[in-house]
């Protein structure tokens, strides 16, 4: 795969949205779909990556992604057991409602700040969690009347992040969505070798110094700095399965123990010893 994929998607004769648990962790499907989706995971820790935005999150997450955003599937590469409910709306989803019923402007708003991405926290993604494991014991109305009442609560929440400066669906920027693409793949191949610049350049049809002002503006960091948040969150996941932080710092590509707890502090604010003894603590529990 050297672009990014169309996801087509299916719905259920009679219903206006889509409820489902995928389990895609071992394929890294970088992809755009014209439906808007809700996303929670529960797993260990993963990539939050939506359109430029890329970061990671520890235990659990929850993102509201607006149609055409491209974006990681979000259990890519989870190694533990893991949940994950995925709501997707058919495009014309409760249309001539939010356009002209007041009560669901905020909803029509929030759909709106979708293109962005949008990440929630706090109680707000705590409350919303239980809310959707219990979506599959209900009738089809019981469900959507409560994804409704999901999306008011999050339309009114302030436990929010915003993860793009701009709108960043396919439609709008299709060639740099396409190129970007490429550039993910190679460095989710070869993040724990020595990934070469010139190379993914000449992957790309830039020059070497085209490519580096090409992928800092697409996403405000330089390659190296890209490359490294990728390494440490792959790492977060070794040292949560119990890995030694040598070991785990050899296996996503740094040389140097040294640099590589400097790095791993500076990016979740504790060195390994003291994230991969808190993580094991808690999960015995």
């Amino acid at each position: 795969m050297n672009q990014i994929q169309h996801e087509q998607i299916i719905f259920e004769p009679g219903k206006s949205f889509k409820l489902f648990s995928p389990n895609l962790r071992n394929y890294f499907y970088w992809h755009y779909h014209a439906e808007l989706e809700l996303v929670f995971v529960e797993g260990d820790s993963g990539i939050r990556h939506v359109g430029s935005h890329l970061s990671d999150y520890t235990e659990s997450d929850l993102v509201l992604i607006g149609p055409n955003v491209p974006h990681l599937n979000f259990d890519y590469n989870l190694t533990k057991e893991y949940k994950q409910v995925v709501i997707q709306l058919r495009e014309n989803f409760m249309s001539v409602a939010l356009e002209q019923s007041p009560e669901f402007f905020p909803i029509k708003e929030l759909f709106k700040k979708a293109g962005f991405g949008i990440a929630f926290h706090g109680s707000t993604k705590a409350i919303v969690a239980e809310k959707l494991k219990k979506l599959t014991h209900m009738d089809n109305f019981s469900q959507l009347l409560e994804v409704l009442d999901i999306f008011h609560l999050l339309s009114l929440s302030e436990e929010i992040t915003i993860l793009n400066s701009e709108d960043i669906s396919f439609k709008l920027f299709r060639k740099d969505k396409i190129r970007m693409g490429a550039i993910y793949e190679y460095i989710d191949a070869n993040y724990d070798k020595k990934p070469d610049v010139n190379v993914v350049a000449e992957k790309v049809h830039l020059t070497t110094s085209a490519f580096c002002r090409y992928f800092k503006k697409q996403t405000n960091m330089t390659f190296t700095d890209f490359v490294n948040l990728y390494r440490i969150d792959m790492a977060k996941n070794l040292l949560m399965q119990n890995q030694t932080i040598t070991d785990t710092c050899y296996s996503v590509g740094f040389e140097s123990l040294s640099y590589f707890s400097h790095l791993f502090k500076q990016h979740t604010g504790k060195n390994p010893s003291t994230f991969r003894k808190g993580w094991l603590h808690t999960g015995d529990k």
